[in-house]
């Protein structure tokens, strides 16, 4: 349209015409159609449609009013209606806007058009976001860094970076849960008919982790070279020993690890990498246990986990119970809505109805996971009993980021090194040190408390979602795990 105004201005004397097929085609708008009427007249040109007359007289005006306004009002309805047909469908647990990444629309008989995983995308992204609520990144930035590294994944910017700020919007779009909303719409937060990348307790993970204490992420001169650079720290001033190459007479380069702590006894005084790294491997090699202790262990879980079968359908029950509390929580909360005129408490009781719904929603998750477990003991912690039967084996076969995982899962805080003594005790993850206890024990059969069996089930939880995220390839032992 600028660019027909700029050429009706530039042309020297005369009328040119401006054909409309319909006088809707010129403006869908009233007051668009009167301003383009008459910067069309201002530049020389003259307004022509086979379906209406452009005169000056004022009947002509009036009709060109008339039908400019039911143009207007047209347009408008279409608007409205649009509008009403999406926020039914969001409303009844459908998305209706632009595809996220990792999803495409895909009609689906009796849904229309329903969201379905894109892959590869949608398993890099699931790998993201269940890696950063479960700890292996530890700051959105990790999070961008893996998903800039997926070749198919969706750049910004021309140099393959993705925006800070859509990696914040990925990890707080509960679309990514199987979950729809639409506050400008006021549609809250209810289960979608597309099923979602990560569960919703996952999601809250996230959450909770993006509002809690910011976390200093991976530093990107990490690499194979030097492993333990950041979790071995100087005994002297409990700083993390910093790594480098130094060149010999002989043009030979030799791999240190130092103190970079100005003012440490240690200052610049450098360790070779091997005795660094050969005494942390045989820290590791002493973590694995024998196929006799492994087994008796095992076998002792088993208690334990016939325990946890069998609280699963009291735990549904209080699932239940505690659903109801909330949705009476939740009527209770919309009575009181109707009741009062005070905008400020009636946003107060929504925030709060909101922050029900999703309590809710995390609840019904549980309540339809819960129940007899699909798998055994030996099935549902098969990578957490591996990596337990064999650290070590894991540790000299994967690449960086196994190894990484490796002393996030088997330790509990970085380790001290003096140059003098070496390594100071670590302090280990909670299976090992009970593995300890029965090496100490010559083995004797022992139970396990609620408590203990409760926090040692976790701990094999959490590890099992961290050795999947690795892949076979992170995971390759020289051994299967014991057999009892």
């Amino acid at each position: 349209m600028q660019a027909m105004l700029d050429y009706l201005s530039g042309q020297p004397g005369g009328s040119h015409a401006v054909i409309i097929d319909d006088i809707s085609r010129l403006a869908r708008g009233l007051m668009a159609h009167f301003e383009l009427r008459m910067k069309i007249m201002e530049a020389g040109g003259v307004l022509v449609s086979p379906s209406v007359e452009f005169k000056e007289d004022s009947d002509s005006q009036l009709v060109e009013n008339l039908l400019a306004s039911v143009s207007q009002h047209q347009r408008q309805k279409n608007g409205e209606q649009t509008v009403n047909r999406m926020r039914a469908r969001v409303q009844n647990g459908y998305w209706v806007f632009q595809a996220p990444v990792g999803y495409r629309y895909e009609r689906s008989s009796g849904n229309g058009k329903l969201l379905v995983r894109d892959e590869p995308n949608a398993s890099a992204l699931q790998e993201a976001l269940e890696g950063y609520a479960s700890g292996r990144f530890a700051a959105p930035v990790e999070v961008k860094r893996f998903l800039e590294r997926q070749p198919t994944f969706p750049k910004d910017l021309p140099n393959g970076e993705i925006r800070n700020q859509r990696i914040f919007e990925m990890l707080t779009r509960p679309v990514y849960a199987g979950y729809v909303q639409a506050p400008n719409w006021g549609i809250g937060l209810r289960k979608g008919k597309h099923e979602g990348l990560i569960s919703f307790e996952t999601f809250e993970k996230i959450q909770a982790w993006l509002k809690s204490t910011a976390k200093a992420p991976a530093r990107k001169d990490i690499n194979a070279d030097s492993p333990l650079r950041g979790f071995i720290l100087c005994a002297d001033c409990d700083k993390p020993l910093s790594a480098c190459w130094s060149k010999s007479h002989t043009g030979k380069r030799h791999p240190y690890y130092l103190c970079p702590t100005k003012g440490c006894a240690s200052y610049r005084k450098s360790v070779k990498r091997e005795e660094i790294e050969g005494a942390f491997e045989g820290v590791l090699q002493g973590l694995q246990p024998s196929e006799t202790l492994f087994g008796l262990v095992r076998a002792m879980f088993k208690d334990p986990w016939d325990m946890r079968i069998a609280q699963a359908n009291q735990a549904g029950k209080m699932l239940k119970a505690n659903i109801a509390g909330l949705e009476k929580q939740i009527e209770t909360l919309l009575d009181r809505i109707v009741e009062s005129g005070n905008a400020s408490v009636i946003a107060a009781y929504e925030k709060r109805i909101s922050r029900l719904e999703r309590e809710k929603a995390v609840a019904e998750e549980r309540l339809a996971a819960n129940g007899k477990p699909r798998l055994t003991l030996e099935e549902s912690f098969e990578l957490a009993l591996r990596f337990l039967s064999s650290p070590w084996d894991i540790w000299k076969t994967t690449d960086l980021i196994g190894k990484r995982t490796v002393l996030r899962l088997a330790f509990l805080e970085p380790v001290a090194y003096c140059r003098k003594q070496g390594l100071r005790t670590p302090n280990l993850a909670f299976p090992f040190k009970a593995l300890g206890g029965f090496s100490i024990n010559n083995c004797e059969m022992a139970h396990l408390d609620g408590e203990s069996s409760n926090s040692l089930f976790e701990v094999l939880d959490e590890w099992e979602r961290h050795l999947a995220q690795l892949g076979p390839e992170g995971l390759r032992c020289g051994h299967d795990q014991p057999s009892a």
